[in-house]
Parts: C-alpha cells; sequence; structure tokens
C-alpha cells in the first residue's frame, strides 16, 4: 500500500493543535472517558497510529503502561519533542497498522486504533488492521476502532454554503446514488457508515461493546464551540456525552468510536 500521500498531508498540517482545540477536545474528551472505563487501571495499551502523542501521553500520565507506533515520521518527531516536555515514557516505533508482526500475539489489554482506519481505502486492508490488532490483544481486551463517517462529509462538506460541493461530486461520481462517499487515496479520507463497521466485525470475528459518537454535532457548530465561554463549553460537553451513545445519532457524528472485545 502507497503511504506517500498520508506522509505528505501529515507533514503539512498541525495534529497536535487540532487535538487540543477547543472543537477536538470534544472528540478527546469523549475517547478518553471511554478508554478509561474499558481498560483496567495500569493495563497496557499499543496505540497505532499515535500521531504526535496526545492520547498517549494523557493515558501514560495516567498510569497506564502505553507503546506506541506511528507511520509519519514528522508526527514522530513531534511526539518526541512533546515527550521530552512532559516527562513521560513511551516506547515509540515507526510502523504501519497492517503490520504489527514486532509484537507477540496477546501482548496487550486494549489496541487503539485512532487514525488507521481513517486511510484505507479497500476492505482487504481494513480487515488487515483489524486482525492484527485481534492479534496482539489479549483474550477479554478491547480494541477502540475510530471511523471517519459518510454523512457528516455529505452534510458539512458537500451541502455546506450554496452546496456547489454536492453538485461537483454528483458530476464527477464521487458519491452513490444513494449518497455513499467514493474514497480514494487522493481524497485521504475514507468515510463508512455503521453497516460497513458491522460487516468488518463481523467478518473479524470481534464483539462489540458499544459504538460512540465521538464528536457528534461538534462539526457542524465548531467555530461556535471554539467561542463559548467556559462555563457554556461545559455545559455543550457535558450535553454531549449525554447523548453519544444513542445509536439514532451515531450516523450523524463526524467521527465514531467502535468499542471491541476480543473473546
Amino acid at each position: 500500500m502507497d503511504t506517500s500521500y498520508i506522509t505528505d498531508y501529515y507533514n503539512n498540517y498541525n495534529e497536535d493543535a487540532r487535538t487540543k482545540s477547543r472543537h477536538g477536545s470534544v472528540e478527546f474528551t469523549t475517547n478518553m472517558k471511554y478508554i478509561r472505563a474499558y481498560v483496567p487501571q495500569g493495563g497496557k495499551i499499543l496505540d497505532v497510529g499515535a500521531g504526535t502523542g496526545v492520547y498517549s501521553m494523557a493515558l501514560a500520565m495516567d498510569g497506564y503502561d502505553v507503546h506506541a507506533i506511528e507511520l509519519v515520521e514528522h508526527n514522530i518527531e513531534v511526539f518526541r519533542e512533546n515527550l521530552r516536555a512532559c516527562g513521560a515514557e513511551i516506547p515509540v516505533e515507526q510502523g504501519n497498522a497492517l503490520d504489527l508482526s514486532r509484537y507477540a500475539d496477546g501482548s496487550f489489554d486494549a489496541v487503539l486504533l485512532f487514525g488507521p482506519l481513517y486511510h484505507v481505502y479497500t476492505k482487504e486492508d481494513k480487515l488487515t488492521i483489524l486482525r492484527e490488532a485481534k492479534r496482539v490483544t489479549k483474550p477479554g481486551g478491547h480494541i477502540l476502532a475510530a471511523y471517519c463517517m459518510n454523512e457528516a462529509v455529505i452534510i458539512y462538506d458537500g451541502f455546506k454554503d450554496d452546496g456547489s460541493n454536492m453538485m461537483k461530486y454528483l458530476r464527477n461520481g464521487m458519491v452513490t446514488a444513494d449518497y455513499k462517499c467514493i474514497s480514494k487515496p487522493t481524497d485521504l479520507f475514507e468515510m463508512v457508515r455503521l453497516e460497513d463497521i458491522d460487516e468488518l466485525n463481523q467478518e473479524v470475528g470481534l464483539k462489540r461493546e458499544k459504538i460512540i459518537a465521538s464528536d457528534l454535532f461538534t462539526i457542524y457548530i465548531r467555530d461556535r464551540v471554539n467561542q463559548f465561554s467556559e462555563e457554556v463549553y461545559q455545559a455543550y460537553v457535558k450535553y454531549h456525552l449525554s447523548v453519544c451513545e444513542r445509536p439514532d445519532l451515531i450516523g450523524a457524528t463526524n467521527h465514531s468510536l467502535d468499542i471491541l472485545t476480543k473473546e
């Protein structure tokens, strides 16, 4: 699989700033809540596609035994700079989510896939990533897999402003007749629907504990979220957490988090 398009993108994108922004913090706060709920304190976690280390460092500071693997060298450099600043000790290696052969079977209490499944475009690659994560997870352990959801792109990007983006998508065959995004590597992100995720889980043999909307409506009002007073922001986060498990809302989120168990 050619990964140059991913490297080029993240070499020029401030992922660290996104996750620490007000709107990005909604997703971070939500995901951290569920990691803590499903991974025992002090558990051994593999952060696959760890980016600049935002989750890895927060979890290490919480007392988890964190190991990280990241594809993009630029992200690893930022990660290591951040490590020096926070004082955490985390082994960080360069590698690909499609091949976790450096790790033994059943090595981890939990595996985080917060990014790898955004950037693969074939079912075969998605299955490989999930199977590798399952292999290195202990029986009874958890895999937390994040996805980019289809409808957020259709609504937020396609029909934004005057809707001209959607007309371009339709003319150029970038969506199906039922408005499913047709992604390719140059688009950078792969969009899925809940039924696509369900099919992957069934083929890999993973049991879902729950699936949540990591950021839900935040993408649609992110400019407002960034400008909220602290009091209003905290009220918004509380609202978001109260509805993020509702099954009728999962399809509308920008990012979902599928919480899976290896039986």
